[in-house]
């Protein structure tokens, strides 16, 4: 019988390192925290770089999303080192990337440096992400596990909404652009030292038959023809060859897929296993977890942009009215694995039922206030449920497989998050200055989305484990 991620796997914690499996855990969080963080705490920094450095429109675009583009290119190419050479060692060598190349950021002379270590940013962060979901697969079983998603989940919904008002916060305090990268390397020096004491030794995954390059290259290109134009496409105005580079992914795509059933026939392993996609769940799951994060980013982008554009509100104030969401999130998250094992699976639907009706509540509340907080605070319980769509996605896939299936859900994970930043971030943006319409309309695309990211939870709980 092939043995699944529920099954306690070789990498388990040690009854003698019981006692450091909530350390292990904080390392690896706060890790995660600060590659989050940093997606979102420059975009209030903007304006100053933009006076301080003299930067281009197009130099203020890459250092934005230049992070962002790298990251999702190379998330599963992370995923696969670390199962070659070993989760600890992947995840301290990109912490160590991000924690250096973050310092250079805040230390740059010119727009192309800062937008040169902004993008090595995403590699470090790339290399180290995918390694987090893995570790907490390995080191975690049963309620454990569900406890550690849930706070996982947590520190994914906060360092969003953490970055936007943390932003804030140090521009008002007068320090300067640089302080937002700054204040992040300390942390992530004290994290390596940390992590090089409790991070348990391994050998990554059991076959090593390298990186398999003609997969590498082929989901990079299409990854890069799909994203580069949703990243980059609004402020440039959707000129034509972000048409036609997102029309070349397709394309790319599927000589990606051809690449791997013939790594796989040669008896090689494919960058992407298909047998991660044929374990139960996966497929729905990672139709959830595109739809549902399309709705969330595209909610705090428009947000944003509303709540300080229309509403007049400070970056500070901005993101303070955000928090509910993230409390809320997080909430639901942390609580869903203390459920009876019976109600976990019928929470994913339900969750959505919460969430499409708030995202309508919040174009109706687009005055701002009270009832715009308490709206965007159901969408986040609504949203929490991911933690749950996650763990039922992952739950029967192999051991051998947990690296591979980290990097594809992340990968589709922020896939979505870029989508729903283009699609419905550019609906918004067309119709700025008419009032409350931009909201509304916008509202009404994200409980779209949340209504298919329901339909799709439905074959998800349907599985049987």
């Amino acid at each position: 019988m092939t043995r699944t991620a529920a099954v306690p796997p070789p990498l388990a914690v040690r009854p003698e390192r019981s006692g450091a499996s909530g350390l292990l855990l904080a390392v690896i969080l706060v890790g995660q925290f600060l590659a989050i963080l940093n997606v979102n705490i420059v975009n209030v920094a903007t304006p100053t770089i933009e006076a301080d450095l003299r930067s281009s429109g197009a130099g203020l675009q890459m250092i934005v999303a230049g992070y962002t583009i790298v990251y999702a290119v190379l998330l599963i190419t992370g995923a696969r080192l670390g199962d070659l050479f070993g989760y600890r060692n992947a995840f301290l060598a990109g912490l160590g990337l991000f924690t250096l190349t973050t310092l250079g950021a805040g230390l740059a002379p010119s727009t192309g440096w800062l937008v040169g270590f902004r993008l090595a940013q995403g590699a470090g962060a790339a290399l180290m992400m995918p390694q987090v979901l893995t570790l907490i697969q390995h080191n975690y079983q049963g309620a454990a596990r569900g406890r550690a998603l849930g706070l996982w989940s947590a520190v994914v919904s906060g360092g969003i909404v953490v970055g936007q008002a943390l932003g804030g916060i140090l521009l008002g305090l007068g320090a300067g652009w640089r302080i937002v990268f700054l204040v992040l390397v300390p942390i992530g020096a004290l994290l390596l030292v940390a992590g090089l004491r409790v991070l348990p030794a391994d050998r990554g995954g059991a076959r090593r038959t390298g990186l398999d390059p003609g997969g590498l290259v082929t989901l990079a290109a299409a990854v890069l023809l799909f994203v580069v134009p949703l990243v980059l496409g609004r402020e440039l105005g959707w000129p034509l060859w972000g048409w036609a580079s997102m029309a070349l992914s397709v394309p790319m795509f599927t000589a990606f897929v051809r690449i791997e059933r013939w790594v796989t026939a040669r008896g090689g392993r494919p960058l992407v296993d298909a047998a991660v996609l044929r374990a139960p769940g996966m497929r729905p799951g990672l139709a959830v977890l595109l739809l549902g994060p399309a709705t969330w980013g595209a909610f705090l982008f428009t947000s944003a942009l509303h709540l300080q554009g229309e509403l007049r509100l400070s970056p500070l104030a901005s993101g303070m009215m955000l928090v509910p969401c993230a409390l809320a999130f997080a909430v639901v998250g942390l609580a869903w694995p203390r459920l009876p094992a019976r109600l976990q699976r019928s929470l994913v639907p339900y969750g959505y039922v919460v969430a499409t009706p708030a995202y309508v509540g919040l174009g109706l509340a687009a005055g701002g206030g009270l009832p715009y907080a308490v709206m965007s605070a159901l969408i986040g319980a609504g949203l929490g449920v991911q933690i749950a769509v996650t763990n039922l996605a992952t739950a029967q896939v192999s051991e051998a497989h947990a690296a591979d299936a980290s990097g594809a859900l992340l990968t589709v994970m922020q896939l979505g998050q870029v989508i729903g930043v283009a699609t419905v971030g550019t609906l918004f943006i067309s119709l700025q200055g008419q009032g409350a319409t931009a909201a509304m309309t916008a509202a009404l695309a994200c409980a779209a989305l949340a209504v298919l990211a329901g339909v799709s939870s439905l074959f998800l709980v349907r599985r049987r484990a």
